[in-house]
This record gives structure tokens, sequence and C-alpha cells, in this order.
């Protein structure tokens, strides 16, 4: 059905498509006609971050900014699904248009800007949510807080969100908040997991709940920055790392008239790129903890390469908008293949 959709809505610019497509999703929700349109994959548990997974295979961060369709995107069959990224404070992003589609290439360039409504609009959402699986929530700092004070905008996101979140992605690897990546940084990126770590702690104390930290990381890591990633992940006991954001390189799409956009590629042509970071990043952790893969899966088979260069989840995103809520299904079936294989 979504492939004779699939043009209507790419009639639009991708911005209005986006806000139609999650519209007309929560309608079909709240009418009850999703369990007629949606097969449900079968449950295949996974156990990862101490949390019990129905299915590997989630929603990347970016769709659901402000966590305002999470029961319907739920419905769809994710295995869990991640809200944000939420910054303490309302912001509008970057200036429209900000988001393309290349068809061509199965890609998308966005240079959203963490718009957002803010962290409290984003808990108000999820107090009304009917959904009990696992919702992570993934946070980041306003454009305009300094890189030297971004601790504090991601202090007080932890804080907030701490209760009402399965688990809490750090979103330090977006390419569209000017300076962000430089938290990604041997010196910068200890500080900031040494006092995230104590207040995750203290925050676990307080409410008696743990909740695990998992970093997002980027596609445009060297090896030696992912070594040196993997030693403070494991140094700072942080329970699980998320790769990888969108990528600032334009390889394979060099010969397409929007590689110029400025932005984060995202899509087919980052499948190579975030596989291969994965790769080395289970190489350097060794099994010390979890690895969540995402980054340019449009079928089963990518899904499958993520888990065996080492990935433990999948995220989807840009695949969903290429390929639609089929791909879900599909990807779930790839891996439980997969594991039945190995077994």
């Amino acid at each position: 059905m979504y492939s004779l959709i699939r043009p209507l809505l790419f009639s639009f610019n991708p911005e209005t498509a986006h806000h139609i497509t999650l519209d007309a999703l929560q309608l079909t929700y709240r009418l009850g006609l999703l369990p007629q349109l949606i097969k449900h994959p079968a449950v295949n548990p996974h156990k990862v971050m101490g949390l019990t997974f129905p299915n590997p295979v989630g929603l990347a961060a970016g769709l659901d900014k402000n966590g305002d369709h999470i029961d319907a995107l739920a419905a769809l069959g994710f295995g869990f699904i991640e809200i944000g990224t939420v910054t303490p404070r309302a912001q509008e992003g970057n200036p429209k248009p900000r988001l393309f589609r290349l068809p061509e290439a199965q890609g998308i360039i966005n240079r959203m800007g963490f718009n957002n409504h803010g962290v409290d609009a984003l808990i108000e959402n999820v107090k009304r949510t009917n959904y009990r699986g696992i919702l992570g929530i993934n946070i980041g700092k306003n454009f305009d807080t300094p890189i030297e004070h971004a601790a504090t905008d991601y202090l007080i996101g932890l804080r907030r969100v701490y209760t009402h979140a399965s688990y809490v992605a750090i979103n330090i690897s977006s390419p569209n908040t000017k300076n962000l990546r430089q938290l990604q940084g041997s010196d910068e990126l200890d500080a900031l997991l040494t006092q995230l770590k104590a207040e995750q702690e203290k925050l676990a104390d307080l409410y008696g709940k743990y909740v695990p930290l998992a970093l997002k990381i980027a596609p445009d890591l060297d090896s030696e920055q992912i070594r040196q990633i993997a030693t403070l992940l494991q140094r700072h006991r942080i329970d699980g790392v998320i790769a990888t954001n969108t990528t600032l390189t334009r390889t394979g799409v060099e010969h397409l008239a929007q590689h110029t956009e400025t932005g984060g590629l995202s899509g087919a042509p980052l499948c190579d790129r975030s596989t291969a970071v994965i790769h080395e990043l289970a190489t350097a952790l060794q099994g010390a903890l979890p690895i969540i893969g995402v980054g340019g899966i449009l079928s089963g088979e990518d899904a499958v390469e993520k888990i065996q260069a080492g990935a433990a989840l999948i995220q989807i995103y840009s695949g969903l908008i290429y390929r639609g809520p089929e791909l879900i299904n599909e990807c779930v079936k790839a891996i439980r293949h997969l594991q039945r294989r190995e077994k």
C-alpha cells in the first residue's frame, strides 16, 4: 500500500510530506484501522542494556521529535521507539528549506537543527501516551548554549526525562548544531561523560530506578577517534552506544544536483560507512557494551549486515520514508533468520 501512496507524498516538499504522513498515521490509529493495515512482526525478544526489547528493530530519533505520535508509531510494530532530539528550551531550528530528498540514491539531506518544542512539552506528550514499551528519549543542547557550557543542557535534559525514559540517548553527533561534534573529542567527551554518569547515579538513587545511557556518535570518525571513544565509554561505564548519526560526506551522491546542500546525509549512501564504524567499534569494545546500529537500512539484508558487524539492535528512519512500514517486519524476519542459522 505504501508504494502506491509514496508518489503522492513525494509530490510535496519533504517537510510538508513529513507532517502529512504523521497526521494521517495518527488519524488511522485513532480510527482503529492500523491493526487491519499493518501486520506486526513476531515477538523476538532481545535483552540489551538490562531492558527486554520485544524485537530488535526500533525507530531512530528525529522522526517524532516532540513525542506527538508515540502510540501511532508503536502500532507499526517497532520493538522500541526513540523520540527527540529534545533540548531544554524550545527552538525553531534552522531556516527552511532544510530537508531534501535524493530519490535516485534513496538518500535524505537534513539540516533541521534540533527544531523542537522543548523538554517540558515532550514530557507532557509522554505522560499522555498509552505506550508501555521501550521508549528512548534523545537529548541535545540548545543552539545558543556555548559549547563550553553544553554539559549544563545535557544535565538539564537528563534530569527532566529520567523518570519518563526507558533509556536516554546523548546526541553529540548531529552536524546541524554549530560545534556540537567537538564534544566527541577525547578531553571534551571525558568531561561530559564524567558529569552525566555522576548525575545518572544520583538520579538512580533518588528514584530507585536505573535508566541506561547511550551515546550517539557520528560516522565521520577515523579509527583512532573510534578507539578513543570506545575507551571512554568503558571507563565511564556507559550502557550503550548508537552508531551512527548522519554524515557530512557526499560519497556516492556527488553527481546529484542537491548534493551541495549543507547538512547531514542519511539513507542508502550512509549504509556502508555506518556499518564500517559499527565493525570498528565492536572490535574496540569487545562486547563491553552493546551497539545500536543505525544508518542506511533499507532492507532486511542491510539490517543483517549491521547485526553481523556487531550491533545488538538496529534503528530505521530514512528507510521508512522510502520503503514504508513493511521494512519493519522485513528486518525483524531477516534478523530472526540470521539467529536461527547461527544456532
